[in-house]
């Protein structure tokens, strides 16, 4: 997935008190945990993100709506798996995740529903649905890991650095997600599978063991 943060403007938007196990509750208690972790102050933190201050200080009581712009702007500034931000316990046995459950992050212009984390050996992915809305644009400075994204319907621009690519269903691109990127639906709406994949290095719960599950416990995002 991709940000286009850029200065922050006047923070995220409060909303109602985060559910146990909701992302805004996961994000708060994991952005305290990686923050304090590397020894950042807030307002080190907002340097090296762009995010605001008091933005960071909402997101960190649960009292912000992060979006997919600020989400991937910590990963970046932290250089720390989305998952690692987003995580909450791990099920045991089958893994059932429906799409009506999982809260959906939004982008300027995308449609991210976290799935399932995967370690094998010393890497990391994180499988996300991805939806890039009709006529839409989701740009980004770059952010940690590897990106591959493989087209399900529809045709998307996929402009990494100077290059332009256009994919079609079936098609796959990989990149460094480091670099700066965009996505943008060409025909419609396009509906992708998003995989973001780190190594083990790159992970904040290091202590972690077998396949993380990133949906959310909470219903169908207001």
């Amino acid at each position: 997935m991709v940000d286009n943060a850029g200065p922050d403007t006047g923070g995220e938007d409060a909303g109602p008190e985060p559910r146990p196990g909701s992302v805004r509750d996961m994000l708060a208690a994991n952005l305290r945990r990686a923050r304090t972790e590397r020894g950042l102050s807030l307002s080190e933190l907002s340097r090296r993100s762009r995010i605001g201050k008091a933005t960071l200080s909402q997101l960190e009581s649960g009292s912000g709506n992060p979006t997919i712009e600020t989400v991937f702007s910590l990963s970046r500034a932290l250089e720390v798996a989305i998952s690692d931000l987003l995580d909450h316990d791990r099920p045991s046995g089958p893994t059932v995740v429906r799409a009506a459950d999982v809260e959906v992050l939004r982008g300027a212009g995308v449609d991210l529903r976290p799935l399932r984390g995967i370690e094998a050996g010393d890497a990391i992915f994180e499988v996300y649905d991805q939806v890039v809305r009709a006529g839409a644009r989701q740009d980004s400075l770059g952010h940690a890991g590897t990106e591959h994204t493989i087209v399900q319907a529809g045709r998307l621009g996929v402009r990494v650095d100077d290059r332009y690519l256009e994919l079609g269903p079936g098609d796959y691109v990989a990149f460094d997600a480091a670099r700066s990127h965009s996505y943008t639906a060409l025909e419609g709406r396009v509906r992708s599978v998003l995989l973001l994949q780190y190594r083990s290095d790159q992970r904040l719960h290091s202590s972690a063991s077998g396949a993380a599950c990133l949906a959310g416990t909470a219903g169908r995002e207001r």
